[in-house]
């Protein structure tokens, strides 16, 4: 009987047979990256593919490859937002142009203790009628609506004899120009003095007064006292002096027809020189005390005022001149002379003309004097007709 053969394999399963599976498995395996074995799985048996590198939060885009499909989605559309566009400041009128739209207030609007409150109150009324300057009166009829050294040290009392709260003048600078306002000081009367005056006795005492009685103006009588008296001139400067230091932050000192000598007055002495001298001297003073205050003048015409009241003041070297047109006679005639000057003054008398001088760009400010003594009646008007 023949011998029975030993298999050559594992099993009964021949060794060739082994080494071609293991052959065709190990191929297999080389090619799994290449197929999609994740058809021939269940939903819940996705392959957990391991990275060391984070995930991108958007999609990397492969070149030439397809944009995706985006499903349009329905937003809720929000109510706009009204936009509130911002009012561009109104150009300014042809009235808030000028440079100084100005009004007179006799030192008396400060009598009777007026207080804190209604000079701040009025300050604000005065601005709201288009004013930017008040024109105060803090000088007259030979004494100081604020308390003075000088005048304490000369006369013995400290100023006239009104009574008013010694902090005003303090509260309307302050005021004044927080509304972006200006104050200028006004020396009423000047040189000038009546029989009221409670230096009138002392000056008529001292000679301080020149001959004759000015009568400038009807139905006052007008003692006008001599800047050729030493005494006199340096009573004048140290009160200049002494209110430009105590009020650091007024804008300007006003003078106006009032420093001079009418024509008339007895004995036709020309005081034209020792005129100039003195404002010469006096303004040299101010400044030298306060350089940043303005000293200015509201006088006649130069022509009238150094043919009649010997004040050639385009000698003064004085800041600002505005030119004095209270006769309306003679209106167009003053008004070429304003031309070429700061501004003009008128009376409240005169505010039918007050629409030609706000047309008239060669007038370059305009001041309001309350003859009626009722100024913010006259305020009141002027807003009425610049509007």
């Amino acid at each position: 009987m023949p011998t029975k053969k030993e298999n050559s394999g594992c099993g009964s399963i021949p060794f060739s047979l082994i080494l071609v599976m293991l052959g065709v498995g190990y191929w297999g395996f080389r090619q799994l990256d290449s197929l999609d074995i994740s058809k021939f799985l269940p939903n819940n048996q996705q392959p957990v593919i391991t990275n060391s590198t984070p995930a991108p939060s958007q999609r990397v885009p492969v070149a030439n490859s397809p944009l995706p499909q985006v499903t349009p989605t329905k937003t809720k559309l929000q109510t706009p937002i009204p936009v509130t566009l911002k009012k561009s400041p109104s150009p300014p009128t042809v009235w808030e142009k000028k440079a100084i739209r100005g009004i007179y207030l006799s030192r008396y609007q400060v009598t009777n203790n007026a207080s804190e409150q209604t000079i701040r109150e009025r300050v604000r009324y005065y601005r709201a009628q288009g004013i930017n300057t008040i024109i105060h009166g803090v000088w007259g009829n030979g004494c100081t609506m604020y308390n003075s050294d000088v005048m304490q040290q000369t006369f013995g009392y400290k100023s006239c004899p009104n009574q008013f709260q010694a902090q005003w003048l303090d509260w309307l600078i302050d005021e004044a120009h927080n509304q972006g306002m200006q104050v200028h000081a006004y020396f009423e009367k000047g040189i000038k003095i009546d029989k009221n005056s409670p230096i009138f006795d002392l000056a008529v005492s001292k000679k301080w007064i020149v001959p004759g009685v000015d009568k400038t103006y009807s139905g006052i009588d007008h003692y006008v006292l001599d800047v050729e008296i030493p005494e006199v001139a340096n009573l004048f400067k140290k009160i200049s002096v002494e209110f430009v230091q105590r009020y650091p932050e007024i804008d300007a000192v006003q003078w106006d027809d009032y420093l001079g000598y009418h024509a008339e007055l007895p004995g036709k002495i020309d005081r034209t020189a020792s005129l100039t001298k003195f404002v010469q001297q006096m303004r040299t003073d101010i400044k030298k005390a306060n350089p940043s205050v303005s000293f200015d003048l509201c006088h006649h015409n130069p022509y009238w005022s150094k043919r009649y009241f010997a004040a050639d003041w385009q000698k003064w070297n004085v800041d600002r001149v505005f030119i004095q047109n209270y006769n309306d006679a003679n209106f167009k005639q003053e008004l070429e002379y304003a031309k070429n000057y700061a501004g003009v003054a008128i009376t409240d008398q005169q505010l039918s003309r007050l629409k030609e001088l706000i047309s008239n760009s060669k007038i370059k400010s305009i001041l309001v004097f309350p003859s009626t003594g009722k100024p913010e009646e006259t305020a009141a008007l002027v807003k009425k007709i610049t509007q």
